[in-house]
């Protein structure tokens, strides 16, 4: 099939397909709160919202603190989808994440409810809307190799190569995240291609869905300020002594979440409480810088609205009247 009767038979493909709602931001937005209201919203008009998660660590069961995983207070009788669904041993990646989103959605739309994605996993947005990446297959001797420098260097060092051979990429993956930076790695000494350029286009035309987003965003100071009072929060709640009690059971993919390792060095007394608190906050704004970035991006290109991050309860139940009548008035 030629590019052109390719990317015809794509745009037939999504015009069939539902749209995906979603509700979008960096770390600390107030992603959450906001999904919840919609779903509550949508109740008073005689519909039913459940919130399908697009987080790559809420999958994992007894990873609650340090996750920022909503708890049932939060969640305010909605039903969430991707939430405590794996064993925090357990490998998980993109493709594992859309087959499961798939399943989600078929059960939310067998009993009349309308899925809500809320999240910032931009690789994970990406492939739904998108499609998984064609990237080449594994060459587990370089892997190996990579691996083993990834450990030497630290991530850091390690995720400021990935930013020199694929900043794209970089943009949108922590240098904790020793999976996807070694992978980045991989595929640019496999090709001599980032791996960003070998991922599917972001063009309307590669569209598997349409999307009917809502992206969350604060400026830089105020992002700031709620991802420091975020983690001493956190810390508060038990994180170290969470951290220290799972750590042995975590497989390679839960060992990525940000912020784990410095708290268990907490409990274990090998760091002092504010140093961990303050190394996290920082390593956490870097993260949510990068995600920005992406997200903006994403939400440029699909022109997506953007409000700002919902600071209060009024603020909630302001926002979410307009996205809901943006959403549905084309279904009206």
């Amino acid at each position: 099939m030629d590019r052109d009767n390719q990317a015809a038979e794509t745009e037939h493909q999504a015009s069939k397909a539902p749209a995906l709602f979603g509700v979008i931001g960096a770390t600390a937005s107030g992603k959450t709160a906001l999904a919840v209201e919609l779903c509550r919203q949508l109740g008073s008009h005689n519909m039913i919202g459940e919130v399908v998660s697009l987080d790559s660590m809420l999958v994992y069961r007894g990873l609650d603190v340090g996750t920022a995983k909503p708890t049932l207070e939060e969640r305010r009788g909605v039903t969430h989808h991707l939430i405590d669904h794996l064993e925090p041993g357990a490998s998980y990646d993109v493709a594992s994440y859309v087959a499961d989103a798939k399943r989600a959605e078929t059960v939310c739309r067998e009993r009349g409810a309308t899925p809500i994605y809320c999240g910032g996993t931009a690789f994970y947005l990406q492939a739904l809307l998108f499609g998984l990446p064609d990237s080449p297959p594994v060459d587990q001797e370089l892997r190996e190799r990579l691996n083993a420098r990834y450990d030497q260097l630290g991530p850091e060092a390690s995720h400021a190569e990935l930013v020199a051979v694929d900043a794209a990429l970089a943009t949108r993956v922590h240098p904790n995240d020793k999976k996807r930076v070694v992978r980045g790695l991989e595929v640019f000494q496999q090709t001599g291609q980032p791996l960003s350029e070998s991922e599917q286009s972001w063009a309307p035309e590669s569209q598997l869905r349409p999307a009917k987003l809502v992206l969350l965003e604060s400026s830089v100071e105020r992002l700031d300020e709620r991802i420091r009072a975020r983690t001493r929060a956190m810390f508060e709640a038990g994180w170290p002594e969470e951290a220290a009690r799972t750590w042995d059971s975590l497989g390679k993919t839960a060992r990525a979440a940000l912020g784990y390792r410095d708290a268990r060095a907490v409990a274990l007394g090998d760091l002092d409480r504010e140093e961990g608190i303050e190394r996290i906050a920082i390593a956490t704004r870097r993260f949510a810088r990068r995600q920005r970035t992406w997200l903006r991006r994403f939400a440029t290109l699909l022109g997506v609205r953007s409000f700002p991050a919902p600071e209060t309860a009024e603020d909630l139940e302001r926002i979410a009247p307009e996205v809901l009548s943006r959403w549905f008035e084309s279904e009206a």
